[in-house]
């Protein structure tokens, strides 16, 4: 049984070291800047931190929910 805080679309695991958003950066945020209970429609600006862009280094969207184990290119 599913409790209501379950939601399968979002993160189990923890994302890649790599992956940065801006939130890090704002103190009264850092704190849960990568928090894996935000919302699964979470529209933040993520980027890969090896390549500085908002694609990873296997050319697919870095976001919290996508930079996980089983990437090619995950790192915890």
């Amino acid at each position: 049984m599913k409790t209501s805080t379950e939601n399968p679309s979002l993160p189990q695991h923890l994302p890649c070291r790599h992956l940065r958003t801006k939130r890090m950066y704002i103190p009264a945020l850092a704190e849960g800047a990568l928090d894996l209970n935000q919302d699964a429609n979470d529209q933040s600006f993520y980027w890969c931190n090896r390549t500085l862009g908002a694609l990873g280094l296997d050319d697919a969207p870095v976001h919290l929910c996508t930079c996980q184990p089983g990437r090619s290119c995950h790192e915890t």
